[in-house]
C-alpha cells in the first residue's frame, strides 16, 4: 500500500480554485489531523473563501475567516468522521469473503450495486434482489471453483483438432449425431437454469455471481461444441422427444434456488459427468473424444459448486433435506407418464459403444450402456448420501431420478 504523505498545517492553494481539485490539498490536509484539530488555508483565487466554505458544509467540517497581512485566512476545523454527506452511510461487508462477518447474512437493498466492503452514502436508491439471504445462495467454495473455472477455460477453436482425419460407418455417424442433439437441448435447459437466477443474486454474494455467469459461459460453448461435432460430417439435428422436452421444462419451472441446483447440478450434470466420461472411453472417433473430455471437466466444476452450496444450507438449515426429497418424488410423478429417455439416444448409445454395426458389436455396446445406467445410478447414491441421507433414502432417490439423465 503506498504510504501517503500528509500536508502542513498551512495550505495554499495559490490561484487555483476548489471546482480545480484543490479540494484534495485540503481533504488530505485534514487526514493528518485529529477530529477538531484545525488546518489553515490560503489562496488568491477569486471566490475562492466561497467554494471552501460550501465545500466544508458538504464535508460536516467547520470553517471561519480571518485577515491576515492583507490577504484572508481560513481556518478548517476538521469534523466528526460520520459528519456532512457521510452521515448514515452503511458498510456493506468486507471484500475479503474469508473474514468472519465480512459476508452479510441479509444484503440490504440500500446496499444496491455497491461492491461488498463499500462505504455506502445513505440515500442511494434501493435495489431488489430476490436472493438477497445467504443461506439462499452461498457456498464456502464458490471463490476456488471460480478460480478453477477461469483457469480452465479453453477455446473450441484451438482445444480441439477439428481437423483430425476420420470415418465412421452411416449408422454410427447418425448415432453420433442424434446423442449431440439430445446434449445440445440438456445443455440449453443447464444455460437457462443459472442464467434466470444470475440476475436475482443480490451483488453482495459476487462469488456467486461470478460463477454462474461462468457456469453459462461454459454451457453455450458446450452448446457450440456439440453443434459443430454434429454438423461435421455433413448432418443436421435429429430427434427431440415430448418426454425430453419435458424433462427439462421441470428444470426451468423450479423457483427456488437450492431445488434447482440439486435437481440440475447434483442429480442432472452429476449423471451427465458419467454419460460424458462414457463417451470419452467409447467415443468411435478423436473429435468426440476430444469434446467429451473437455466438457466433463467443466460439468465436474458444476456439479462440486452444486454440492458444495447444499452442503451449506444443510448445515444451516437441516430439514431441508426432506424439501430435496419432496422435490425429486414430484418431479418423477409429474413425468410418469411421459416416455422417459428418447429411445433413439438409448440406441444411439449402444451403436457408439458398438462402435461398428455387427451383431457381437452391439452386443457388447448393449453391455457397456447397461452398465453406465448403473454407474449413473450410483453416483447418484454416492452423492446423495454425502448430502447427509441415509443408504435406503439414497438408493430411492436415486432410482426416482429422470430416466431422460438430465
Amino acid at each position: 500500500m503506498r504510504k501517503e504523505t500528509y500536508l502542513p498545517p498551512i495550505i495554499d492553494i495559490e490561484n487555483l480554485g476548489l471546482d480545480a481539485g484543490v479540494h484534495l490539498l485540503v481533504k488530505y490536509g485534514l487526514r493528518a489531523i485529529p477530529p477538531g484539530g484545525e488546518l489553515r488555508v490560503v489562496g488568491s483565487s477569486p471566490s475562492w473563501e466561497a467554494q471552501l466554505a460550501a465545500w466544508c458544509r458538504a464535508q460536516g467540517h467547520g470553517v471561519s475567516m480571518q485577515q491576515q497581512d492583507g490577504r484572508a485566512v481560513a481556518t478548517v476545523i476538521r469534523g466528526a468522521a460520520d459528519a456532512g454527506r457521510w452521515h448514515g452511510a452503511a458498510h456493506a461487508g468486507h471484500s475479503d469473503a474469508a473474514l468472519a462477518g465480512a459476508v452479510a447474512d441479509q444484503a440490504l437493498s440500500s446496499w444496491g450495486l455497491a461492491a461488498r466492503g463499500a462505504t455506502v452514502e445513505a440515500g442511494a436508491p434501493d435495489f431488489h434482489f430476490r436472493l438477497d439471504r445467504k443461506d439462499e445462495i452461498w457456498a464456502d467454495t464458490a471463490a476456488a471453483l471460480y478460480a478453477q473455472a477461469v483457469a480452465a477455460q479453453w477455446n473450441p477453436a484451438t482445444a480441439i483438432d477439428w481437423n483430425e482425419p476420420f470415418d465412421l460407418p452411416a449408422a454410427v455417424e447418425d448415432a453420433v449425431a442424434q446423442l449431440m442433439t439430445y446434449l445440445i437441448e440438456n445443455e440449453v435447459a443447464a444455460l437457462v437454469v443459472p442464467a434466470r437466477f444470475l440476475g436475482q443474486v443480490h451483488p453482495h454474494f459476487r462469488e456467486i455471481q461470478a460463477l454462474l455467469a461462468i457456469q453459462v459461459a461454459d454451457e453455450a460453448r458446450h452448446i457450440e461444441v456439440f453443434t459443430r461435432r454434429l454438423r461435421l460430417k455433413g448432418r443436421e439435428p435429429a430427434l427431440s422427444t415430448a418426454g425430453g422436452q419435458a424433462s427439462l421444462k421441470t428444470l426451468l419451472d423450479e423457483p427456488d434456488f437450492s431445488v434447482a441446483s440439486f435437481l440440475l447440478s447434483v442429480l442432472g450434470e452429476g449423471t451427465f459427468v458419467s454419460l460424458l466420461n462414457f463417451l470419452h472411453l467409447h467415443a468411435p472417433d478423436p473429435v468426440t473424444r476430444q469434446i467429451a473430455r473437455l466438457t466433463a471437466r467443466d460439468e465436474a466444476r458444476h456439479v462440486a459448486f452444486g454440492m458444495s452450496h447444499l452442503l451449506w444450507r444443510l448445515q444451516q438449515e437441516p430439514q431441508f433435506r426432506t424439501r430435496l426429497a419432496n422435490a425429486v418424488q414430484s418431479r418423477n410423478d409429474a413425468l410418469a407418464n411421459t416416455a422417459g429417455l428418447n429411445e433413439e439416444v438409448f440406441d444411439a448409445l449402444i451403436l457408439i459403444a458398438a462402435g461398428e454395426f455387427t451383431p457381437q458389436a452391439i452386443a457388447a455396446g448393449y453391455v457397456r450402456v447397461q452398465q453406465l445406467i448403473g454407474d449413473m445410478a450410483e453416483g447418484r447414491r454416492i452423492r446423495l448420501e454425502r448430502l447427509g441421507f441415509d443408504k435406503e433414502a439414497a438408493l430411492h432417490l436415486a432410482a426416482l431420478h429422470t430416466r431422460n439423465f438430465m
